[in-house]
């Protein structure tokens, strides 16, 4: 026989507490705080874990290393970034950067952690990865709510409330018991990572150090990309080995589909003649100082450490050989005697068919008190993995309060991640946050640059009134780390003891 509650809804006979999937019981004390179960310290797993432990609920993190990695993984510490280091731009002029900022003042781990370990980027946030990563390991690791468990999980379980954040390169087994739990086959395509090289490889007396139109708010931002200028003509032959050079192929069960804003370079120069030089290798806003003009193509060169010691190859996904990715970009100007500390290589991504398979809450339809959150879900990129961390801990968090959360506004960039996970059910593809994700704008007619602006300032005015609503801290820039957070937990949701 179960019986109502005001505060949570139904329990059963055995005292269990149900609430759209929320149990409360605990084996060893019914009347005891439920523990979060998360699975994969990545972005949306660490985000996820950090957020709950700052509201008082204790969290059960389950993570593979270091007994086991996926294949572009290559150091045991958590929330590791495997490709890029940039998180891309930080311009309320577009939509990542409004979601940066929306996540700052929402307290995001993720974003200050970035700030403490960023390194010149001209317009972007970019970070020392190795930095990065150390930083949010040390913060998961010393919150006394987070347990963090060394284990390779295969099956979601019975654990209530869960989050599985495990990413693109989701494990077999686990892929396979969520392929049964959401009764649809697995959809998979693949990302490329690009080459990292050494600085004293590079041939300085060759390229010119610039940002585009040099923008940044410091010089040393203005200056922040290593530029390789090239000919039309080199141009054009570096076009043509791309085309002929000797590829990676798929396993014979493997059904190739890349996400169209992170394309192999290859597969750009296949698509015609000047897809690269409108694409990653574009000049507009490059002064080459030696010729006074634009050149005909740019490799442009981003800072990978804040030593200053690697370069990664910025848009130069890539799939081809080892052998023919040195002998190719080694033509390339000021890398004739590149030292590559990393190659480019391919890799899987494995989301869901978010629009059938999740509410607006992350959760799986069929199974209430399993959520989904990160690059599983079909966004792509860091910063929208770890806002999808966030926002399920948030809608956890308010439910163990005995609340139903309310959605962000239309308007902002976290409801815009929840929008891009309900849409085109029939043809489902990852997507980065754009400004279509969000409401449109409805003042007066303003240039695209104007506009966007305008919808990123409305969007941080209705935030701070939906955080009132949901009785959430108001934050300028995230807390320094679990201590800080601590200190807030009054203003936050659902502060339990531990």
């Amino acid at each position: 026989m179960a019986r109502a509650t005001a505060a949570f809804g139904l329990y059963s006979a055995r005292g269990v507490c149900i609430l759209r999937g929320v149990s409360t019981q605990s084996a060893s004390n019914p009347n005891s705080p439920p523990v979060v179960t998360v699975i994969g310290a990545g972005l949306a797993g660490s985000e996820a874990a950090l957020q709950l432990a700052s509201r008082g609920h204790r969290v059960r993190l389950v993570e593979q290393k270091p007994m086991a990695r996926t294949p572009a993984q290559s150091s045991d510490a958590l929330c590791e970034l495997v490709c890029s280091n940039s998180l891309r731009g930080a311009s309320l002029m577009n939509a990542v950067g409004l979601l940066k900022e929306e996540m700052r003042r929402l307290g995001s781990f993720v974003i200050r952690a970035a700030e403490q370990t960023k390194v010149p980027a001209g317009g972007a946030l970019a970070v020392d990865r190795e930095r990065f990563s150390a930083l949010m390991t040390e913060w998961l690791r010393a919150e006394p709510r987070i347990e963090v468990v060394s284990e390779a999980a295969t099956e979601i379980g019975d654990a209530r409330p869960i989050i599985v954040a495990t990413g693109p390169l989701t494990a077999e087994r686990l892929a396979a018991d969520i392929a049964r739990r959401v009764g649809a086959e697995q959809l998979a395509y693949y990302d490329a990572i690009a080459p990292i090289v050494s600085a004293e490889s590079i041939d300085w007396s060759k390229v010119f150090v610039a940002s585009r139109y040099d923008k940044g708010e410091s010089e040393r931002d203005q200056r922040a990309y290593v530029n390789c200028p090239l000919t039309k003509e080199q141009y054009a032959q570096f076009v043509q080995e791309l085309r002929s050079a000797t590829k990676v192929a798929p396993k014979a069960f493997e059904d190739v589909r890349y996400f169209e804003g992170c394309l192999p370079i290859e597969v750009m120069a296949e698509r015609g003649d000047r897809t690269l030089s409108f694409g990653p290798m574009k000049p507009v806003g490059l002064t080459d100082p030696k010729t006074g003009r634009w050149p005909g193509a740019v490799v442009q060169l981003r800072q990978e450490d804040e030593a200053g010691t690697a370069y990664n190859l910025v848009g130069f996904q890539t799939r081809m050989t080892w052998g023919e990715q040195a002998r190719i970009f080694r033509t390339i100007p000021g890398l004739e005697s590149a030292e590559f500390l990393r190659y480019g290589a391919i890799h899987r991504n494995t989301f869901i068919n978010a629009p059938r398979c999740l509410d607006e809450t992350f959760q799986l339809r069929q199974a209430p008190g399993v959520y989904f959150a990160g690059q599983i879900t079909g966004t792509e990129g860091y910063v929208e993995s770890a806002a999808g961390g966030w926002l399920a801990a948030h809608f956890i968090s308010r439910r163990l309060a005995g609340a139903e959360p309310e959605l962000p506004p239309l308007t902002t960039a976290h409801r815009g991640l929840i929008v891009q996970t309900q849409r085109n059910p029939d043809d489902y593809q990852p997507s980065n946050i754009t400004f279509a994700h969000l409401a449109p704008w409805d003042g007066a007619r303003l240039q695209k640059r104007a506009k966007y602006e305008a919808m990123s300032h409305r969007a941080l005015d209705d935030l701070q009134q939906w955080q009132r609503r949901e009785g959430l801290a108001a934050s300028a820039g995230g807390p320094d780390g679990p201590a800080d957070a601590h200190a807030n937990r009054a203003m936050m949701p659902s502060a339990n003891s531990h």
